[in-house]
């Protein structure tokens, strides 16, 4: 059965995208730690982001990179926060957190909570910054 984040990618559940290429799909967390909270996943569903093969891990890195100074430019933080937890869904995937204090990476803080026309302008900034 596929995981959810498949089902995203293959558009059978809408996301709010941010970017994408042919390996990689970018989205916002739609239960954000903070605005502009964001899902990077590989294409290829794998469970455990350390069982990718090294050039896709790698590949992956570098997307998030680019993921990550979009959202510094779209988001007012001071840094983007990397996460990776891997439990909540068995599909690979990276957390990019716009930050600007640790404890705005906490799992036990409250969540943002954001109107749908938010997600969507936030999104399209983030897509904007990511294509130019």
């Amino acid at each position: 059965m596929a995981t959810v984040f498949s089902r995203i990618i293959a558009g059978e559940i809408p996301s709010y995208r941010v970017a994408e290429d042919d390996r990689f799909y970018a989205f916002l967390d739609i239960r954000p730690m903070r605005a502009g909270h964001t899902l990077v996943v590989p294409k290829q569903e794998t469970d455990y982001l350390f069982d990718l093969d090294d050039p896709l891990l790698t590949d992956m890195m570098l997307f998030a990179k680019r993921v990550a100074k979009a959202i510094e430019q779209a988001v007012e933080c001071r840094r983007v926060g990397l996460m990776v937890i891997g439990l909540e869904v068995p599909h690979a995937h990276i957390h990019l957190i716009p930050i600007q204090q640790e404890g705005d990476m906490s799992l036990s803080a409250k969540r943002a909570e954001l109107s749908s026309e938010e997600f969507e302008q936030i999104a399209g900034k983030i897509r904007s910054a990511f294509a130019g």
